[in-house]
């Protein structure tokens, strides 16, 4: 495994980008890493094949996967044949803007009638540093609400409208609330046991009410967030102020995770001290989540909002390392 150390066993929860970035750092701490990925996309290549063959949305899957490969001739050829996507002169193909991990991930799943089986078969093919896991094996959809001013001459108080969709929650403005459909849909067993087997917990960075957030929503997976014995890290986005989280703070950020899981507790919790703001309010409402903050430079030199691998390693190192020092771990 290129000599990584064996390393604490983690499980990062997310979806996309950010959950992306977070594995890229992991897998040079640990070869005992699992990802439990969010499965609500409904747009693009991943939003056709949901509504064509009724499957769990692949693309975050994919994402998560093409993170896990090994920094090798090999490796770097199966990133980026999963990555690859199709275009076809004026969009005239079937295949036009589907991405070839969505396709593999689908065939895997339908040949082996299993999505977690499919995933593992995906995984030993890319030589993945560790496994991918759907949150849930049912298709999941987000609903959001958000605060519309009222149009017309008198004005009058906004008025609350629900967005349903991750596509379009994404770009709807400050979200006020997040809710997953059905509410009730099982989670996916093998990741509760991982969870409840894990030395740390990762979760974020990514959008955080379409990403970060349902993992927290899902009922037995809040559960097992609060029930492990493992110990918990929030990473912190960048880029605080988003289309979802209009004119929020990163201490805004970590109210909405007291909002939607009260009983939810962080041991600690990074970030780029260029993204907080007020350190001083931030540290006190990480401080009521039960986490020591580790403020550093994660950010990459190159591109403002995107977590650099090495830097954001460095960070969970010293992390992991606090806590064996202060007794900490299984």
């Amino acid at each position: 495994m290129g000599g990584v150390p064996k390393g604490p066993t983690v499980v990062a929860l997310g979806g996309g980008h950010g959950l992306s970035a977070s594995l890229a750092a992991l897998r040079l701490l640990t070869t005992e890493l699992t990802a439990v990925v969010t499965v609500a996309d409904d747009g693009g290549s991943s939003g056709r094949l949901r509504e064509d063959f009724g499957v769990v949305p692949p693309g975050d899957l994919r994402m998560a996967l093409a993170a896990l490969c090994d920094d090798t001739d090999w490796g770097r050829t199966w990133r980026d044949v999963m990555q690859h996507r199709f275009h076809s002169p004026a969009g005239r193909s079937g295949l036009d803007n589907h991405a070839m991990g969505n396709l593999l991930i689908v065939t895997l799943a339908e040949l082996l009638g299993d999505i977690v089986a499919g995933l593992r078969w995906a995984g030993a093919l890319l030589g993945a540093r560790g496994q991918v896991l759907p949150m849930s094996r049912v298709p999941l959809m987000i609903e959001g609400d958000v605060l519309v001013e009222s149009s017309g001459v008198h004005g009058g108080p906004p008025r609350r409208e629900t967005i349903r969709g991750q596509a379009a929650c994404a770009v709807a403005g400050r979200l006020e609330e997040v809710r997953l459909v059905p509410a009730d849909a099982p989670a996916c067993p093998e990741a509760l046991s991982a969870i409840e087997y894990a030395d740390w917990i990762v979760l974020g960075p990514g959008s955080w009410y379409t990403s970060v957030l349902p993992h927290l929503t899902l009922p037995e997976t809040r559960q097992a967030l609060c029930d492990t014995p493992a110990r918990r890290c929030l990473t912190m986005n960048l880029a605080v102020d988003t289309r979802e989280t209009t004119g929020m703070s990163a201490a805004d950020h970590l109210r909405v995770i007291q909002r939607a899981a009260p009983e939810f507790r962080v041991d600690a919790v990074i970030a780029d001290d260029s993204s907080v703001g007020d350190p001083g309010e931030f540290e006190q409402v990480a401080g009521e989540l039960g986490a020591e903050v580790f403020f550093g430079r994660v950010r990459s030199s190159g591109q403002r909002s995107v977590h650099d691998p090495l830097r954001l390693a460095g960070a969970y190192h010293e992390v992991f390392a606090s806590a064996g020092a202060a007794g900490g771990g299984r």
